[in-house]
């Protein structure tokens, strides 16, 4: 997994190291728990890129109810009443609509565990691989997956951000999202940055795909640049 890992992020120049996020019923062995519970969800996925090796219960996603409600947490009363006032607080905001809410991706799996690495530091075969990237660069990964077979369906989702990872495991296709604002803040993401996600079971796909869609772009740069300064002249 490090050759894919380090063969993905080179090809696209990326900053931050894939993410691999695996869901099991127990935790993995040799793998040790989050030491304390972060603010969001999300906010698990830049320690990862970090390069800490981890596990989440359920508990440890009950600061972000959203987030929880996403990952299919069952939360306790108190968290529960909490989600209904932040979706209500959303919604009167106008930043979601009551028929959203049903909408939102979730995972119907019971939750057991939910383990975070870098990519090349796995302990066993993800569920989704996580890329962070700027806009050439998921460009680039979006036509692999595309030429691969798992391109998404041309839409790219919002808010909020954690529902990529139902989404991806549920259509086992390539999901892309520009981010929310609480994952920008909780997991520092600059304005031209956003995220796409991979179905493990696929990326070996997209990475055959990645290097001919690389030297094609770099081609075609080339060939533009030069179309554009003649037909300037």
């Amino acid at each position: 997994m490090m050759h894919q890992a380090d063969s993905l992020q080179e090809l696209l120049g990326l900053l931050w190291p894939p993410v691999a996020i695996a869901f099991r019923s127990t935790p993995p062995a040799g793998v040790s728990r989050i030491d304390s519970a972060a603010p969001a969800g999300c906010a698990y996925w830049k320690l990862a890129a970090e390069g800490k090796v981890f596990y989440t219960a359920a508990s440890d996603h009950y600061n972000c109810p959203v987030g929880a409600h996403t990952h299919g947490i069952d939360l306790p009363p108190a968290q529960q009443t909490e989600l209904q006032g932040v979706i209500g607080t959303m919604v009167q905001l106008q930043y979601l609509r009551e028929a959203d809410v049903s909408a939102i991706p979730r995972r119907t799996e019971p939750f057991g565990v939910a383990v975070y690495s870098p990519w090349a530091l796995a302990p066993d075969d993800p569920d989704v691989i996580l890329i962070r990237g700027n806009a050439k660069q998921l460009m680039l990964l979006s036509e692999a997956a595309r030429a691969a077979g798992i391109g998404d369906a041309g839409e790219l989702m919002g808010r909020p951000t954690c529902a990529m990872i139902p989404a991806t495991l549920q259509s086992g296709r390539a999901t892309t999202s520009l981010g929310c604002i609480g994952n920008r803040i909780y997991t520092s993401l600059e304005d031209d940055e956003f995220y796409a996600a991979v179905p493990w079971l696929k990326i070996n796909d997209v990475l055959h795909q990645l290097p001919v869609l690389v030297d094609a772009n770099r081609e075609l740069e080339a060939y533009h640049r030069q179309r554009a300064v003649s037909l300037s002249s």
